[in-house]
């Protein structure tokens, strides 16, 4: 879901690529900076877009490809059963522009990077579904120009929603993140102002991240076992 995620929730869940992994889903970045043998600048700009828009096009087909093959996790489907009872008062604001968060039940999730299954047209700037691979430059079902691109935020433009989410930082009793490295911002900043509002924070993650000093806790092991165990805790204090 993009932007407008109606509601102020009790609870925001932030989600990385941790979450993913553990469903299969490449992070694509290996230690020396590339992604999948690329350098970011090729793949991940608008200037990399501009100058070789096969080889990004060629990049993001893979990606779409590669998720589709996988399928959500233990972690997402316990986040899908807490949005069940807590309906409005859960918010996902996730990094990943993967579906597997809405596959496994949620509606209530914020893609603040974008979405890998939808495209936007550097012509009429409008956004919808993609038709699929995109690399054979496929027109656009609104204004027919063929200059489809992922809608993914590239490095160097501004995330989707972060209006939004200010609101729900200063509002939630509960911010917890999961499978983040701390190491992008602004996500990295949430569990500041989250704190600066008073509400409680909470790290679940596979290993310490840069950010995990600014938890009031921190649990770590893998999301697939974190996660359910917390949500079980939510919902047995609700009972």
């Amino acid at each position: 879901m993009t932007p407008g995620v109606a509601g102020t929730p009790r609870i925001v869940v932030l989600t990385g690529a941790g979450i993913s992994a553990e469903s299969g889903v490449p992070t694509f970045r290996d230690a020396g900076g590339l992604w999948e043998g690329h350098r970011v600048e090729d793949v991940a700009t608008p200037e990399a877009f501009e100058l070789d828009p096969d080889t990004v096009q060629r990049f993001y087909d893979a990606r779409r490809r590669a998720v589709a093959s996988v399928a959500p996790n233990p972690a997402h489907a316990a986040l899908a059963g807490l949005e069940r009872e807590l309906g409005d008062d859960l918010l996902v604001v996730t990094q990943n522009i993967d579906d597997l968060h809405e596959r496994a039940g949620s509606t209530r999730v914020l893609h603040m990077h974008g979405e890998l299954g939808r495209v936007r047209c550097v012509a009429c700037e409008s956004r919808s579904d993609a038709p699929g691979d995109l690399l054979p430059g496929p027109a656009c079902a609104n204004c027919g120009e063929r200059m489809l691109r992922p809608d993914v935020v590239w490095f160097g433009e501004m995330p989707y929603g972060l209006d939004e989410i200010d609101v729900a930082l200063a509002a939630c009793e509960a911010f917890v993140a999961i499978g983040t490295s701390g190491a992008v911002y602004p996500a990295a900043g949430f569990v500041l102002t989250a704190s600066a509002f008073g509400a409680e924070t909470l790290e679940l993650n596979l290993a310490e991240s840069e950010i995990t000093p600014f938890f009031a806790e921190s649990r770590l092991g893998p999301a697939s076992l974190l996660v359910p165990a917390w949500v079980d805790e939510v919902l047995g204090r609700r009972r």
